[in-house]
Formats: C-alpha cells, sequence, structure tokens
C-alpha cells in the first residue's frame, strides 16, 4: 500500500513533465471547476451596478414635458490610490463644466487627478458615440465621487528585528456627465442673500432666553 502511494505521488510531481496523468490518479476534490476561477482576473473584482444606469430606459413623455437631459456614467476600478486623497480630486470637478473641468486638472499636481482627467475623457467620448450627446462640450460634471477598493497588506521591515503593518490602498472612481449647462450654485441652490441671512441671526438672538432669569 506504501509503495502504490509513493507511486502515486510521483506520477503526480512528474506529471508536469512528459508523463500524463491519468484521471484516476487525481481525486475529484483536487479539480476546481469554479465560476471565479475561470472567469479573467480583471472581471473578478470592482463595482458593477454604475455602468448599468447607461442602459436604463425611460418611458416615453408627454407633449410639453421638459426635455430630459441626457446622461453617461463611467468609472475606473482599482486604482493605486488612497481613497481619502482621491475625494479632493473628486470634489475640484463636481459641478464644472467638462471643458474647464478639464483645464482646471492640468493644474492640479496631484497623481489623482490624471486618473479623474482620464475617465472624464471616456466619458466625454462615451456620450458622444453611444449616448445621442451632439456637443461634447455641452456636458458638465454632475456627479463625481470615490470609494474604497481592496487593501493589500504588506511588512515593513524595523530596527531589532521588529515589524510593521502597511497597507497599500486602491479606490474606485465614479463620474457621470450630464448634457446641458450646469447649475449656477451646485452645492447651495438656495443659498440666500446676505440682508435675509441679517434678519435671520436677528431673530435667532431675539429668541435666546437666558436659564434661571425673570
Amino acid at each position: 500500500m506504501i509503495r502504490n502511494l509513493a507511486k502515486r505521488c510521483s506520477m503526480i510531481y512528474n506529471g508536469l513533465g512528459s508523463i500524463v496523468v491519468t484521471p484516476s490518479i487525481l481525486a475529484p476534490r483536487m479539480i476546481s471547476t469554479s465560476v471565479p476561477t475561470l472567469m479573467p482576473y480583471e472581471h473578478q473584482r470592482g463595482p458593477k451596478d454604475w455602468p448599468r444606469y447607461n442602459k436604463k430606459i425611460f418611458p416615453p413623455q408627454e407633449i410639453g414635458e421638459k426635455p430630459r437631459p441626457a446622461y453617461v456614467c463611467h468609472m475606473k476600478c482599482d486604482i493605486k490610490y488612497s481613497p481619502d486623497k482621491m475625494w479632493w480630486v473628486a470634489c475640484l470637478v463636481r459641478g464644472m463644466p467638462v471643458d474647464e473641468a478639464v483645464k482646471q486638472l492640468c493644474y492640479v499636481k496631484r497623481k489623482g487627478a490624471g486618473y479623474v482627467k482620464q475617465v472624464i475623457l471616456e466619458a466625454q467620448a462615451l456620450a458622444v458615440r453611444d449616448h445621442n450627446v451632439e456637443f461634447k462640450s455641452n456636458l458638465w460634471v454632475a456627479e463625481s465621487f470615490a470609494s474604497k477598493g481592496y487593501v493589500v497588506k504588506g511588512v515593513r521591515r524595523h530596527a531589532r528585528k521588529r515589524f510593521g503593518l502597511v497597507e497599500y490602498k486602491h479606490c474606485h472612481y465614479y463620474v457621470r456627465l450630464e448634457e446641458g449647462p450646469p447649475p449656477e450654485n451646485y452645492y447651495l441652490p438656495n443659498q440666500p442673500d446676505g440682508p435675509t441671512l441679517l434678519q435671520r441671526w436677528i431673530e435667532g438672538r431675539r429668541q435666546l432666553r437666558v436659564a434661571g432669569a425673570l
């Protein structure tokens, strides 16, 4: 029995060479036929819901209804960049026209600015090619944000045979371009003027009550 087991092990080891291993030698549990193993490596990670918004079908509009602006959603997965650093760049271009966003990103001295610029230009070309946008400059950045990707943990060596943990972070960047001119106030659409803010402050001070006073 031990001799037969050694013979099987040698044939499995030499299976990478000229010897052909028969199916009877390999146990069924050693063969993996799961779906993630058969899928390409680049399609195993990353969110998939964001590009699906491009396939959404809307009902026909009624006569006299305001035309629905065209939009396109695009993303880039597994960027070798921290999501906290990418957040600053994503907030910069939010609410800008496409041409102005690309122009501003050329002067940002951050690694993430190059990725954001690339994704915006790809979304702009996608809108003209597949989403019936007539003028590529008639787009503005409606949504721009980043999310956390996978994290690779490594070891950083220190003195006296000690070590520390280092994390190599990745992120996903999302952008949605919408047709038409951008709004005047993207972050504060109903921003009041100065006299209105002053009147609110005065009314708030008059309504203050001191505890224990007459």
